[in-house]
């Protein structure tokens, strides 16, 4: 969901700058997951590990504990991390939930081996995301998503309805049309489309690994428009648990229709759009964006 992908370099931010699950059972398998990965010291955004789900090592991260809150999950977006995405809701929902966030299979930290797409990797990364849950221990939790990781959650909330109990997305889209593969196809060669920006945050995460992995991101829009270019209309329709659909007014990524029709097509959905907002509204207005997501899962 990287829309305009060579105007994306001014919304992407670098690194830093009611039905719950009983906290109680969750805890101690948390703590025996935890302390059976390795890992690094805690800091300012939690506890970070490596957990194995699926097969595979993921790169995890984890804030609230102690909260006694439900547990949440945040999925990146496109080449994001829990740290690069995340960081201000790792930070900003511990207070009353334990928040959980990772980098999905292939980027940042959950790598080797890198990342490649598969014509279901929508689908594989709603299963990474259910996986981490279940084996830190948690049976139903909320599911927060942004960009490509919105597309996900909702993936993972309607192939999941028994474990997701809320939903909040913001920036994905449910199909992609030939309008999107063009605009791929523009930013191909990373070297010569990208900006100096996108390159300054990317490349040093991926080095060398970065153009093969936009070129299987870009052939992998390809091939679902092939397919018709659905992403999750159906997944959406068929959402069972409330969700809360945020947008950016002036998102040049995700036009104002994606969030609209999210809005519009999912059952027990509401919308909220910032006016001035662009595609990282989580970022740029943290602290409303914070209060907005607390206020609907305290429902």
């Amino acid at each position: 969901a990287l829309r305009r992908l060579a105007r994306v370099a001014s919304h992407f931010p670098g690194p830093p700058a009611d039905h719950r699950a009983a906290p109680t059972t969750a805890m101690p398998a948390l703590r025996r997951a935890l302390a059976s990965s390795s890992g690094g010291a805690p800091s300012e955004l939690g506890t970070s590990r490596m957990v194995e789900a699926n097969g595979r090592q993921f790169f995890v991260v984890c804030n609230g504990e102690d909260s006694g809150g439900s547990p949440v999950i945040c999925m990146p977006g496109a080449m994001g991390t829990a740290e690069t995405d995340f960081s201000m809701q790792l930070k900003g929902f511990a207070g009353k939930h334990h928040v959980v966030s990772f980098d999905p299979r292939g980027y940042g930290k959950s790598r080797p081996p890198v990342r490649d797409w598969p014509t279901d990797f929508y689908h594989r990364d709603a299963e990474d995301a259910h996986a981490i849950m279940s084996q830190l221990g948690f049976a139903a939790y909320s599911v927060v998503g942004w960009s490509d990781g919105a597309n996900a959650a909702t993936i993972l909330a309607a192939k999941r309805p028994e474990a997701v109990q809320k939903l909040v997305i913001f920036g994905g889209n449910a199909w992609v049309e030939q309008e999107d593969i063009d605009s791929y196809e523009a930013t191909r060669d990373v070297k010569k489309n990208w900006s100096k920006r996108m390159l300054d945050l990317h490349v040093p995460v991926y080095g060398d690994e970065l153009q093969p992995m936009w070129d299987g991101f870009c052939d992998a829009m390809k091939a679902i428009m092939a397919r018709g270019g659905d992403i999750c209309q159906g997944e959406a329709k068929a959402l069972k648990c409330p969700t809360f659909v945020l947008a950016g007014g002036k998102d040049p990524i995700v036009p104002t229709y994606h969030p609209e029709w999210f809005a519009k097509n999912i059952p027990n959905a509401r919308l909220h759009t910032f006016p001035d907002g662009k595609h990282n509204i989580h970022i740029k207005y943290a602290e409303e964006f914070n209060k907005l997501v607390l206020d609907f899962l305290a429902e």
